[in-house]
């Protein structure tokens, strides 16, 4: 959301080569790194000879306002080799399959497009995965355990919760749960609506499958099947889990929460699926989008590369006409403890669906998409101790706002009666379970972001992003952060006590958001 400052530090970052998707669980100390699974596919320099072979890859074409479903343009995407699948003419963007290795090149030539580009590297469907763990189970002792220690007006897992009181969501909810008439769209890897936690709050009309590029409105297409991440219904939990006597409690447990899945079987979120799930929460009314991912298959993307630079593009316009419609955007920073203000990154995990290449960066120039995208509320995750968790990415001008994450119990321990570090919350088929990252920070400030809506109704994004800011709580740098205590500093944070590179303009406010 804010603008990149000009200062920018000097040191180069590494990011590690265990490195996962931000969608994933952060992988604390004294877990096992889950590693991407090795991946079936083609190499980047081997693209042309797959799609030579008739193997069809994904595209994303650019062109401009109003030509997107013109005969003229149809023609010239069947005449360089392309089958359309879907076009949002609202932001003129067209999805396209090919089996033409030279598509891109040729459709690039044609007049009225802006850019255009393959959207992946392995062909259609992608063969590879991403192995992003496993929740930390409740156990039923656990939950009975908990449920004897909440007060009369709590969930009966909400002594668990740490992360509500650490954002002052418990003392909003006694003011204000939110307004039905809000609706959180979580663009993720699918929302069990049936969990008893969901069920109460879920928005089925603004609910969809994107995954490919093209709305898919069956009933339930939007959940995840039993092989799937439970990452977005764990999401949607932290968001709008509704006070009801079950289970946990959401930050804005009053709001609507919808599910728009955009991540393929094997956990890919191509750009297609993402642009798609922008428009539909445009236009169904959703006042507010999390996002806790970065669209794949590449970690950044260069805009000085063609089909890189067509990525940006078209999912840049899909947040712009999410935001003109009335959405606010929040995405995670991601999990890998770099600074996206450094100089230089070097990423060694990209392409992700295909045989990574290691290449050396410019976070200025190359974008992890959306959360560096204009517009888009960035946050970094904290711990139990209220400190930038182990794993969260940060950076001065680049992180707008922070929430709970979690973070290793080792390094910051909650108070009890809660007794892990992480963040709980309902996983598919009914159950609970724990799991940290930014991707679970990123839904808390969602789900201030909507009781900030509710309490506003008439508030516009820019109105809601600036009350989001305005109301953090300030949280000063730590120098030096050494969250593991070895002795060494494990990130450096820059700027003041009001605004820096760890928390942005602070801790997000939930009270706050309840008070006219």
């Amino acid at each position: 959301m804010t603008e990149r400052s000009a200062g920018r530090s000097r040191r180069a970052v590494v990011i590690p080569a265990s490195m996962v998707l931000t969608t994933a669980l952060a992988f604390l100390p004294g877990s096992a790194n889950a590693a991407p699974a090795e991946a079936a596919g083609t190499t980047a320099s081997a693209m042309t000879t797959t799609a030579a072979s008739g193997e069809k890859l994904s595209y994303v074409v650019n062109v401009r306002p109003g030509q997107a479903s013109s005969s003229a343009m149809k023609k010239a995407i069947s005449k360089a080799g392309g089958t359309i699948v879907e076009t949002y003419d609202q932001i003129g963007v067209i999805v396209a399959h090919s089996g033409d290795a030279y598509f891109a090149e040729k459709i690039r030539k044609v007049r009225g497009v802006d850019s255009a580009g393959s959207t992946r590297t392995a062909p259609l469907p992608a063969q590879g995965t991403t192995d992003t763990g496993a929740p930390k189970l409740l156990t039923a002792e656990q939950a009975k355990a908990a449920a004897q220690q909440a007060d009369s007006d709590e969930d009966p897992l909400q002594p668990l919760q740490w992360d509500l009181p650490a954002i002052k969501a418990d003392k909003a909810h006694e003011k204000s749960l939110g307004s039905d008439r809000v609706t959180v769209a979580v663009i993720d890897t699918g929302v069990d609506d049936t969990h008893p936690d969901i069920a109460p709050n879920f928005d089925r009309k603004a609910s969809v499958n994107c995954v490919t590029g093209k709305p898919d409105t069956a009933d339930g297409a939007w959940r995840p099947s039993a092989q799937e991440s439970p990452h977005g219904t764990h999401v949607a939990g932290e968001i709008a889990a509704a006070k009801n006597g079950v289970g946990v409690t959401g930050v804005a447990p009053g709001v609507k929460v919808s599910g728009i899945k955009v991540s393929t079987e094997a956990g890919f979120f191509y750009t297609e699926a993402v642009v798609c799930g922008f428009i539909w929460a445009a236009e169904h009314g959703v006042e507010v989008t999390n996002n806790s991912y970065y669209t794949d298959p590449w970690y950044f993307n260069c805009t000085d590369d063609p089909d890189q630079k067509a990525l940006v593009e078209a999912i840049t316009r899909a947040t712009r006409y999410a935001e003109r419609k009335g959405a606010v955007n929040v995405a995670a920073a991601g999990n890998e403890n770099y600074d996206l203000a450094a100089d230089s990154i070097t990423d060694p995990v990209s392409p992700n669906d295909s045989t990574p290449v290691e290449r050396e960066i410019d976070p200025s120039e190359c974008f992890d998409i959306p959360t560096q995208l204009p517009g888009v509320v960035t946050v970094s995750a904290t711990g139990a101790k209220g400190l930038k968790s182990s794993f969260s990415n940060y950076g001065l001008g680049v992180v707008d706002i922070a929430a709970p994450g979690g973070d290793s119990t080792a390094y910051q321990p909650p108070a009890p009666p809660a007794t892990s570090g992480l963040i709980l919350g309902p996983l598919p088929g009914g159950g609970y379970g724990y799991m940290a990252g930014t991707s679970m920070a990123s839904p808390h400030v969602a789900g201030v972001a909507a009781l900030i809506k509710s309490t506003h109704p008439t508030a516009s994004p820019k109105v809601v992003k600036a009350l989001l800011e305005q109301q953090a709580d300030d949280q000063a740098c730590q120098d030096p952060y050494d969250i593991d205590g070895d002795g060494q500093a494990d990130a450096v944070c820059e700027g003041g006590k009001s605004y820096n590179g760890f928390y942005g303009a602070g801790i997000a406010d939930a009270l706050d958001a309840v008070r006219k």
